[in-house]
């Protein structure tokens, strides 16, 4: 208590996890204490968002991201989605650019989520008026063959191993290697089936002589039976997480000082093959591509065609001592 004997006043914090407020409430139950409306959580506000995307299907990673976004969003505007205005994504859009400095495909996922929110399930016409950010326009990082040679020749465990060779061999995405099945690897016809990869689409891609060797040696060691790469966890494959941990240690074995992840292995596969005179088309096909544009990023990194450029200081006459002939 102060010393005028009136009681202290105090403030208590708890995490921001849904069921956490409903669990406090019901310590007070009968008390008559009441909530803010601001402070409900997001299966309550939310519960029509996540039933429409997944009728319609969509992936639980992206039902997972626009609940949070959404419910991010909510956090920072303190309102309820009804006095929701332009202004306020507005801000928060500014807010995710400036002060988390967001990349701008990170910007349009935040934009996507609150859009299907906002307008889809509110309908909200403001929400058609968000502006997208402008494009980075970005390079991937590419590893050349002598690095990817290293890189894999670094690795001792057969399945850390088998798990890179593959990824890169057949140009996967790390959350579509992670994900594959025995069954998926036709060692027959040479082929790796991809299922329900990006945009719920199946593809098929190739599968390297080396790779079926390695993995018939992982599989006769290792006797995994489901997934291809399970995990710690019974029943669980191998996690995103963990295969890029294994991406990051073999590159510091190597030395390598690129700024890559392990998905640079996927870009360099579709940099390689174009490198070898494959079409832009199959390789658009390899890698689950709904665009071709998305594809043409890989003859910006190409060196196909710049290595047969005669660099002018080549035909200069200059010594080696620095003095001009």
């Amino acid at each position: 208590m102060d010393t005028d004997g009136t009681p202290e006043e105090k403030c208590l914090s708890f995490p921001s996890s849904d069921g956490i407020l409903e669990k406090i409430l019901s310590v007070f139950d009968g008390e008559g204490i009441e909530s803010d409306p601001t402070l409900r959580t997001s299966e309550e506000y939310f519960k029509d968002l996540r039933e429409e995307l997944v009728a319609r299907k969509y992936s639980p990673k992206t039902v997972k991201s626009y609940i949070h976004y959404n419910k991010d969003f909510l956090g920072f505007s303190s309102k309820m989605p009804r006095e929701i205005t332009q202004k306020d994504t507005r801000d928060y859009l500014v807010y995710l650019a400036e002060q988390k400095q967001a990349s701008t495909p990170s910007l349009n996922s935040v934009i996507n989520a609150l859009k299907f929110y906002y307008g889809e399930i509110l309908k909200r016409n403001f929400v058609y008026e968000i502006k997208r950010p402008k494009k980075d326009k970005k390079l991937p990082v590419v590893l050349s063959g002598e690095e990817i040679s290293a890189l894999l020749s670094s690795i001792a465990n057969i399945k850390h191993r088998a798990l890179l060779m593959l990824t890169y061999s057949a140009g996967l995405r790390v959350s579509e290697v992670v994900r594959l099945r025995i069954e998926d690897i036709d060692a027959q016809r040479k082929l790796t089936h991809v299922r329900g990869a990006k945009g719920r689409k199946d593809r098929y891609t190739i599968l390297s002589d080396v790779v079926i060797t390695i993995l018939r040696r992982y599989l006769k060691e290792y006797k995994p039976d489901n997934w291809l790469f399970p995990g710690a966890n019974p029943g669980r494959h191998i996690t995103i997480r963990t295969a890029q941990a294994v991406f990051e240690h073999a590159c510091e074995t190597t030395g390598i000082q690129k700024d890559v992840t392990i998905h640079s292995l996927r870009h360099s596969f579709a940099t390689h093959l174009l490198e070898n005179g494959v079409d832009l088309r199959y390789i658009q096909e390899l890698l689950g591509h709904g665009s071709s544009k998305t594809t043409e990023i890989y003859t910006h990194v190409s060196n196909r065609d710049l290595t047969k450029i005669k660099n002018p200081l080549d035909t200069l006459p200059i010594q080696a001592n620095g003095s001009k002939k």
